[in-house]
């Protein structure tokens, strides 16, 4: 596959999915974005019904937009948003009717680099320092994925490095989602549907992949 995705492109398979977006990936990073199915015919021709070919779970940070930095367009991308891409019910509602109700055969979970809820988690691990009204309530879902890196109560915390600390949020973010939902884990057995786990770095623009549960290959 090469080029943005259309009708009679669009991917069907875990795998070609994923290829889709590193294909877009690439071009974002090269600065050589087609912007592809934004125009007035393709507004109109989703007017009635969408079939987007990936559901893109990624933090609500302003400057990790998944259709702008994987260069997709309208109908293409099933975008879920939290800060620090934390999961909840309705969050793992929102990626089950994705993949079962609207046919996607891939989930991305996207993180990046300096996220704030995953420093604001290790800063209540290490210091005991909580945000106030319902952030607090973001952090306390980051902490199981990096609380096992410091132990119970922060030990160690200082030499573990950011980088490390977000990647293991992600790779716990899918192992989650995998292990939460009944239908995700059923279309990932039956070779419908995979779930990838990625790192988006802030300053080169690149996409990485961290976890894979399924077959993406």
């Amino acid at each position: 596959m090469s080029g943005p995705v259309t009708d009679e492109s669009r991917p069907t398979t875990p795998a070609q999915a994923w290829a889709a977006l590193l294909e877009g990936n690439a071009r974002f990073v090269r600065g050589e974005m087609l912007h592809p199915s934004q125009g007035i015919d393709r507004r109109a021709q989703l007017s009635a019904a969408q079939y987007p070919f990936a559901v893109i779970f990624g933090c609500s940070d302003s400057r990790v937009a998944a259709e702008i930095i994987f260069d997709q367009g309208l109908g293409d991308a099933f975008v879920v948003r939290t800060a620090g891409h934390v999961l909840d019910t309705t969050v793992i509602g929102s990626i089950e009717y994705g993949v079962e109700v609207l046919g996607a055969p891939l989930v991305v979970v996207l993180g990046h680099d300096s996220c704030g809820a995953v420093a604001a988690a290790t800063a209540a691990l290490q210091h005991g320092e909580l945000p106030r009204g319902f952030v607090r309530a973001v952090v306390d879902r980051v902490i199981p994925s990096i609380v096992n890196l410091h132990g119970p109560d922060g030990a160690g915390m200082a030499s573990v490095d950011a980088a490390t600390l977000g990647h293991e949020h992600v790779r716990h973010t899918v192992q989650m989602l995998q292990g939460y939902s009944v239908s995700l884990a059923e279309a990932i057995a039956e070779g419908r549907c995979a779930i990838v786990g990625v790192e988006y770095t802030l300053a080169d623009g690149r996409v990485q992949l961290t976890e894979a549960v399924g077959t993406i290959e």
